[in-house]
């Protein structure tokens, strides 16, 4: 089969979910209503959390860092869908789509691994909370933050290198919403199955040890709070790790359809919709989830508008 130099040519063709709407000006719009809703409350909650000093615990310092990656992550992804909607105009470069693909690893990946010490963070505060500033003290989230961004931007740079070191064929159309490993393997003129099960074991190898240090806190923490005599008590902390498991449940559903399960199980539409899910959904709801349900945050949020709007 003929070859096209993707290095030197026009690039690719991002025939992502706007393209295959039945109502892709509806689609548009929602799309960019739920990013609007991402900037603004992540933003939000990041100048509330840095404004105010109650909240500088490391609870909040890692949740901080969640606002971080996830205002970062849909910025990848959701202004170039809209706009090559709204411009007519799907191209991406080679280089673009290499980046694109490097950054949305990165970020996925720093956010599987901080789900997981968030997970630790409560399981301390909950069933040691005398020794919790001990085991959490500034060095040791400081360590957490700076692991999670250095083994996601290693395992990210590995994926997006190998991935576009491969021959591409003549069909620059990539039917996804950014630049993906699934679907730009299927673009790939060489034999990618061995790739592909490499994909897949280090998919399992990430998700799997965050996700069980996720299970296994959680279910301690429900061992402590049942033994809580005071109702109080147990309803603060539930409502505290109910918040973060949904998080954990959105994020960890959509990265093991994406990455654990096998190629023939996909379709471009899945993909498309797990895709919109996980880069524009996903950022919107996170900090409506853990502030709303969060006496603590809509009580800092009320300081902070009420010093600056007074």
């Amino acid at each position: 089969m003929e070859h096209w130099n993707s290095t030197l040519g026009s690039g690719f063709i991002l025939m992502g979910i706007l393209n295959d709407s039945g109502s892709p000006e509806l689609l548009c719009a929602t799309i960019t209503v739920l990013y609007m809703l991402a900037l603004t409350s992540n933003g939000l909650l990041l100048l509330v959390i840095t404004v105010d000093s109650r909240l500088h615990v490391p609870m909040y310092f890692l949740l901080r860092q969640l606002s971080l990656m996830d205002l970062l992550f849909t910025s990848v992804v959701t202004p170039k869908a809209v706009m090559d909607f709204l411009l007519n105009e799907n191209t991406i470069s080679f280089v673009g789509c290499a980046l694109q693909m490097f950054l949305a690893l990165m970020l996925g990946g720093a956010e599987d691994l901080l789900l997981a010490f968030m997970a630790y963070d409560r399981y301390v505060a909950i069933c040691h909370p005398l020794n919790y500033m001990v085991f959490m003290r500034p060095k040791v989230c400081w360590f957490m933050v700076a692991t999670a961004w250095v083994l996601a931007s290693l395992c990210a740079f590995v994926y997006t290198v190998y991935t576009m070191h491969y021959p591409f064929c003549m069909s620059r159309k990539i039917r996804h919403l950014l630049c993906e490993i699934p679907p730009l393997l299927k673009l790939a003129c060489a034999d990618t199955s061995r790739y592909e099960l490499f994909v897949y074991v280090l998919a399992v190898t990430f998700l799997m040890p965050p996700l069980f240090t996720i299970i296994s806190s959680y279910a301690l923490i429900l061992c402590t709070v049942f033994r809580v005599p005071s109702s109080e008590g147990k309803q603060k902390a539930l409502v505290t790790c109910s918040s973060h498991l949904m998080v954990v449940g959105m994020f960890y559903g959509a990265a093991t359809f994406m990455y654990v399960l096998p190629s023939s199980l996909h379709s471009p539409k899945q993909d498309n919709i797990i895709s919109l899910f996980y880069t524009v959904v996903t950022p919107a709801l996170n900090p409506l989830i853990y502030s709303l349900r969060n006496k603590e945050v809509m009580g800092a949020f009320k300081r902070v508008l009420g010093k600056y709007m007074l």
